[in-house]
């Protein structure tokens, strides 16, 4: 038996959205919506401030929710940037895209 691994050809992403971190004081982020159907990003948006809405960048469950987020995404098929308002670095890069 030979284990092929078959690579599965995404369709481009239906719409595209930015989430962007405000800062300290809650609200902290902001779901923007950048091209594709209103609505898509509408109901993506509230399942990431259920998700994220309370949580800084720097709270440990931030992680485990960013994840759950871009895998959300990824099943939606949208593409998503992340604006964290941090300088590049490896773990927090500005600009984390799912396809």
């Amino acid at each position: 038996m030979t284990n092929v691994e078959e690579t599965e050809e995404r369709p481009p992403p239906v719409a595209g959205t930015r989430v962007v971190y405000l800062g300290p004081v809650a609200p902290h982020w902001e779901v923007q919506h950048l091209y594709g159907e209103q609505s898509i990003i509408d109901n993506f948006r509230t399942r990431t401030h259920a998700r994220l809405l309370l949580l800084p960048p720097h709270d440990p469950q931030f992680r485990r929710n960013r994840e759950r987020v871009a895998r959300d995404a990824e099943r939606e098929n949208l593409e998503l940037e992340w604006d964290l308002g941090l300088p590049d670095d490896t773990e927090t890069s500005a600009k984390a895209q799912t396809r």
